[in-house]
């Protein structure tokens, strides 16, 4: 099998320019998608009849999107290598009536979507993105990259338990950002977007709208060894996965059929038709099985063999936390992608998964990490759980080490996300 390319700093670079243009689950999916067509993939219709000829092909739902390799002589049986991943982040997403004013201020009425750290999104620039729904049927992606909006701290001064006992937000009252000064009329915000791109006057009808912060990814630290950005939660397994992707899909004779799975919900739970816990990536290997002529037996013997890698950040030991990690875990930032355990089944992780992932990373010559959460302490969960119960297919969980996890501006080192690809790359190519 000829080798793929292997992944360097440029890689590194290239994530922060995938960061910026992707404030949104859709613009992710969208970016990505432009990339994969880039590589020789074309998008196939879900109302579509598919066919079974080799090539590249992708499915794109909403904030979602399933990709896939198919190599010359697959058989309809040939086993799939997945790589899992999640499209959102924890943010502030705007009401069904976004519009309200106080005290003269003119305010954006906010939800918090997942678990964000309501305190990093204080006192930064905002932006504005996400998909208009329009009333001819058709979808727009908006991107209002300029500060919009700001939610402001309350002045020490008016607030003098902040220093000895720390800050406590209300979700409700404490985080509406404001965009301006006036009484805000019913209707201003999204007529403020029909102006920005074009619109004709309410001709939106939905919106899917959310903030961001308008910052730019940077690299920082003596040597730029470390990267600040937003949603690298899990935009940076989104990345690494469609480069890996792309990367094999020039490669011959592969042994599987490569896959990326991007989803959308995993931070409120993964629970609607675009989340690992919806039916979307079933369907796909499921039709991708049939138009290649097979059969409900040809399906589980491709699911039988079928390994996923559910990628998505993780914890670095905090220098300044340390005993909230496990005492013998400690992962740190540059060290490579991580492996992700937990005997309580929040990661899907069991001794044939890590000899999977091994074998990649020795092939990659890429080193890894194990992370445990430290017994004291709740541990989170991903789409690996999910996958494995859902479609019954071996799924093993990693990722990359960061800090700052859901703040609205998160740190990893900027060597990890290369590792990760080229393990990825190795897995996916078998």
């Amino acid at each position: 099998m000829s080798q793929p390319p292997r992944f360097d700093r440029g890689h590194t670079d290239d994530l922060m320019t995938f960061l910026a243009a992707s404030p949104s689950p859709y613009h992710a999916v969208a970016n990505a998608a432009e990339r994969l067509e880039k590589a020789g993939f074309r998008q196939v219709a879900e109302t579509d009849a598919w066919d079974g000829t080799a090539g590249g092909k992708y499915v794109l739902r909403g904030g979602a999107i399933i990709a896939w390799y198919v190599p010359e002589g697959a058989s309809p049986h040939t086993p799939y290598r997945i790589v899992g991943a999640h499209t959102d982040s924890p943010n502030l997403r705007v009401k069904p009536q976004p519009d309200l004013s106080a005290h003269g201020w003119r305010q954006i009425a906010v939800e918090i979507y997942g678990g964000p750290l309501l305190n990093s999104w204080l006192d930064r620039d905002l932006g504005l993105a996400g998909r208009l729904s329009l009333r001819d049927g058709t979808h727009r992606l908006v991107d209002v990259d300029r500060a919009v909006a700001r939610v402001p701290q309350l002045a020490i001064h008016l607030d003098r338990k902040v220093t000895p006992e720390g800050l406590k937000l209300d979700p409700q009252r404490h985080m509406q950002p404001i965009w301006g000064f006036g009484d805000s009329l019913d209707g201003d915000l999204i007529r403020f977007l029909e102006d920005e791109y074009g619109l004709d006057e309410d001709s939106v009808t939905g919106w899917d709208l959310m903030l961001h912060p308008v910052e730019a990814p940077s690299y920082l630290g003596r040597d730029k060894e470390l990267v600040a950005g937003p949603r690298m939660d899990n935009l940076l397994s989104v990345h690494a996965a469609t480069a890996a992707l792309t990367a094999v899909a020039a490669a011959e004779d592969l042994p599987y059929i490569p896959v990326l799975a991007a989803f959308d919900h995993e931070e409120n739970g993964s629970q609607s038709d675009t989340g690992a816990d919806g039916p979307l990536l079933g369907s796909c290997l499921e039709r991708s099985v049939y138009a290649r002529g097979g059969s409900l037996e040809d399906r589980a013997r491709a699911l039988a063999g079928t390994v996923c890698l559910s990628s998505d950040t993780g914890h670095a030991v905090h220098p300044n936390y340390a005993e909230r990690h496990d005492p013998t875990h400690h992962p740190r930032a540059g060290g490579g992608p991580i492996l992700k355990v937990n005997v309580n089944n929040r990661y899907a992780t069991d001794g044939s998964g890590r000899a999977v992932f091994a074998a990649a990373c020795e092939k990659a010559g890429v080193p890894f990490q194990t992370f445990v959460s430290n017994n004291a302490m709740p541990c989170g969960t991903t789409i690996g759980p999910i996958t494995a119960a859902r479609h019954g297919i071996k799924t093993v969980d990693i990722g990359v080490a960061i800090l700052s996890m859901h703040s609205a501006r998160e740190l990893c080192a900027a060597d990890d996300p290369h590792l990760l690809a080229n393990a990825l790359v190795a897995f996916l190519s078998g």
